[in-house]
């Protein structure tokens, strides 16, 4: 099983992470309070996360994404960033 790390307000809190879970769903299944303006639906930027680290462990880049202009090498939108299960991923959110 993987681990999310999110970084968060000074804070880091660890996630043991599902596999095909979003950074989104995580995130907020353990009480952090990401905002979702779309309700998670990909049609806005208010769930963007920095990757700092394992990238490669999350799905590709979705349409949805790209047509918000998420291209950034390490930037994806939390909501359609699933989590592969085969490493750790570290990531920044802004918060509420």
């Amino acid at each position: 099983m993987s681990t999310v790390t999110f970084l968060m307000d000074g804070e880091e809190t660890v996630i043991e992470a599902e596999a095909g879970k979003t950074l989104l769903a995580l995130g907020l299944e353990h009480g952090l309070p990401i905002e979702h303006a779309c309700g998670g639906n990909g049609f806005c930027t208010t769930c963007l996360c920095t990757v700092h680290s394992g990238m490669e462990y999350l799905s590709p880049r979705s349409d949805r994404e790209e047509n918000m202009g998420i291209v950034g090498d390490d930037t994806r939108l939390g909501c359609q960033a699933k989590v592969l299960g085969t490493g750790d991923v570290t990531v920044t959110v802004e918060s509420l």
